[in-house]
Formats: C-alpha cells, sequence, structure tokens
C-alpha cells in the first residue's frame, strides 16, 4: 500500500508541474488550481509514505526521479519540448541513481 501511495504522490506532482507549464503563469484559472491541488496532493502523500516508514531518502528520491524523467517524457512527447540523447543518459543516471540507493540500503 505504501508503495501506491507513493505513485499517488508522483502522479500528483507530475500533474502540477505540467499544469505549471499551461497556467501560463497563474494566469489560467484551471491549470492554476491543479498546480494548487497538485502539489499540497503531492507532499501530502509523500508524507503519509514517510510516516508509514519508508525512509525519507528512498522515498523522496523515488518521488525526484520519476517526478523529472515523467515530466521530461511528457514534455517531449505532448508539448514538443526537444529531448537528446545526452539528456536521455542523463534521465537514466538519475534513475539509476536511485536505483542504487535503493539497493544500498536493502537489508
Amino acid at each position: 500500500m505504501t508503495w501506491l501511495i507513493l505513485m499517488g504522490a508522483i502522479a500528483a506532482e507530475v500533474t502540477a508541474t505540467v499544469s505549471l507549464r499551461m497556467s501560463d503563469g497563474f494566469s489560467k484559472l484551471v491549470p492554476t488550481v491543479l498546480v494548487v491541488a497538485g502539489y499540497v496532493t503531492a507532499f501530502t502523500l509523500l508524507a503519509v509514505v514517510l510516516k508509514r516508514g519508508m525512509a525519507m531518502g528512498t522515498a523522496y528520491g523515488i518521488w525526484a526521479a520519476a517526478g523529472v524523467a515523467l515530466v521530461a517524457l511528457i514534455g517531449a512527447v505532448f508539448l514538443g519540448e526537444s529531448l537528446t540523447w545526452v539528456q536521455i543518459g542523463g534521465l537514466a543516471l538519475v534513475v539509476g541513481g536511485v536505483v542504487a540507493l535503493e539497493a544500498g540500503g536493502a537489508h
């Protein structure tokens, strides 16, 4: 269940970040509301994950890395933003770093 809550936190953060781009400097109401609601939801769910006992480094690392990767992919696929092979390699390194963090903490 903790992992599902973390996935919800990631989805909320990604929704908020993409909405931030669409809010046009907070001049559009619906995307602005999604930004605020998304970030409040994301941090609330992340707090729940931490309260349930997941290590802070693991929870935040997965949350941040997944968010960065998903936002970059959404930007490239749906918003016409560029994504070079160097950037893709960087994203792979970020995700690999989180996997290493998690694997290194396994008992």
